[in-house]
């Protein structure tokens, strides 16, 4: 979307002048002649950058008191200061208060659209900083390759340009805000900001002053940017958003209508242009049926559905995931790359993964960390959490030495085959195309062993 830039100047010509400069580069543009205008203006819509006179005349604030206000309130939103009787001591008055930069009049409109953009792509880097900062491992991209996966990156991709609302759900750890993050950076608002609000950890009596903020005194002071505002031309997670008290969806409900709202003990309706995505691991029908969410609400969010499926239901994408989160363990500990063995991966194909992908990505981190043997070794089933190897086949806990000894030669034979099968199965998501290359059978001839060995399509999974 287009940035949105204030002029704040007591001189209609020169407003004109800046307003022409600017939309001709296809720029928005608000404008304003005096202090009382300039902070209402900011207040009612955060504007990307400010274009701001030193000298005002009947003006209650010249322009470095307007820019301590703006500055105060909001330190993110670059000011450029200009005059036309500049003076070394007034340019450095104005960087000392915060502006990013000062020109005098006359100023060339090369010069000034060059200021503009400079202050733009600070800001944006400044953010972007901000951002990665306070989410640094977290995932950007959805990985695997599995028809499950694929699909749902299919999906965010017809649906990340269109700016509709997505309803993202899906258990914990299994990417919802990962999703949430790759809509964002291929949407139209990719250089705004992305903000997240986890509704699953804030008390209930916080919810309105996070989403709407303060209003504070008439001066300024005590202000506080809400999430609804911080998030003003780019995307607003809704995380967890099952968690919202009751009173707080019926707020809501109206600011998603019609992008305005009010901070708490304010009057003045504040404008914001976001897009609103938001996550759950609730059945929001179930929670409607039982009164703990509302339906009007429901259908304000769930615009376009998007469903994250489970690490269960696309085992085929346990390997490579798993080898990727042990790689980029190793790299951020500074200890040397470990290697899965096969009984391993099957083991891990096996478990249920009530916790996704975030909980694989914690479990090689700790496996890497915390287990014995050389870096040489690959790392094998045994050398996994017991909770891990409880479901896994049985050929993965074999004991040559135990029973399989007092059996007759066909029936160990048989025994092997079928814990042996079961583990390639897991191996290979249950496809049986998959299967038959890699044991060296026809994929009919598979099928007649399985059959034959009393594997049912139940345990083999799709074909």
């Amino acid at each position: 979307m287009a940035h949105e830039i204030l002029i704040v100047d007591d001189e209609p010509d020169i407003r004109m002048l800046i307003e022409g400069i600017l939309e001709d580069e296809g720029y928005e543009t608000r404008v304003a002649a005096t202090s009382d205008i300039a902070i209402a203006a900011f207040r009612a819509r955060r504007p990307s950058l400010v274009i701001l006179d030193v000298w005002l005349r009947d003006s209650q604030l010249d322009g470095l008191g307007i820019l301590n206000v703006l500055h105060a309130e909001e330190p993110s939103v670059p000011v450029i200061m200009i005059s036309g009787h500049g003076t070394i001591e007034t340019a450095v008055a104005a960087l000392q208060h915060g502006a990013y930069d000062f020109i005098e009049k006359p100023f060339q409109a090369d010069r000034l659209l060059v200021v503009v953009r400079r202050a733009l792509e600070a800001s944006r880097l400044a953010r972007e900083n901000e951002e990665l900062r306070l989410r640094a491992g977290q995932d950007t991209e959805l990985f695997g390759n599995s028809a499950l996966i694929t699909a749902v990156r299919g999906q965010i991709e017809r649906v990340a340009p269109t700016g509709s609302r997505v309803l993202i759900t899906g258990g914990p750890g299994s990417g919802k805000e990962v999703a949430a993050r790759m809509i964002h950076a291929r949407s139209r608002r990719t250089e705004g900001p992305f903000v997240a609000l986890n509704c699953a950890i804030l008390a209930p009596n916080r919810f309105e002053e996070e989403l709407f903020g303060l209003e504070g005194a008439a001066d300024g002071s005590g202000r506080r940017t809400g999430v609804l505002e911080r998030a003003h031309g780019g995307t607003l997670v809704l995380d967890e958003v099952a968690d919202m008290p009751l009173e707080t969806q019926g707020k809501i409900v109206r600011a998603l209508q019609d992008q305005t709202f009010e901070r708490l003990g304010g009057s003045t309706r504040v404008k914001v242009d976001i897009r609103v995505l938001a996550t759950t691991n609730r059945d929001l029908q179930a929670e409607i049926m039982a009164g703990r969410f509302r339906e009007d609400l429901y259908y304000r969010l769930a615009v376009v559905p998007l469903r994250l499926p489970g690490l269960r239901e696309r085992r085929d994408d346990i390997p490579g995931l798993a080898e990727l989160f042990l790689r980029r363990a190793a790299e951020m500990a500074g200890l040397p790359q470990r290697e899965l063995s096969v009984d391993a991966i099957a083991a891990l194909q096996a478990y249920d993964w009530p916790g996704n992908a975030r909980e694989l990505r914690n479990l090689m981190e700790r496996v890497l960390i915390m287990m014995p043997g050389n870096s040489v070794e690959p790392i094998r089933a045994e050398m996994l959490p017991s909770t891990i190897g409880e479901g896994a086949p049985a050929l993965l806990k074999f004991d040559a030495s135990a029973d399989v000894m007092s059996l007759p030669l066909r029936e160990a034979r048989d025994m092997f085959e079928t814990q042996y099968l079961q583990a390639q199965l897991l191996r290979f998501g249950g496809n049986i195309s998959r299967t038959a290359i890699f044991v060296g059978m026809e994929r009919s001839a598979l099928h007649r062993k399985l059959k034959q060995l009393g594997v049912t399509s139940e345990e083999r999974g799709v074909g």
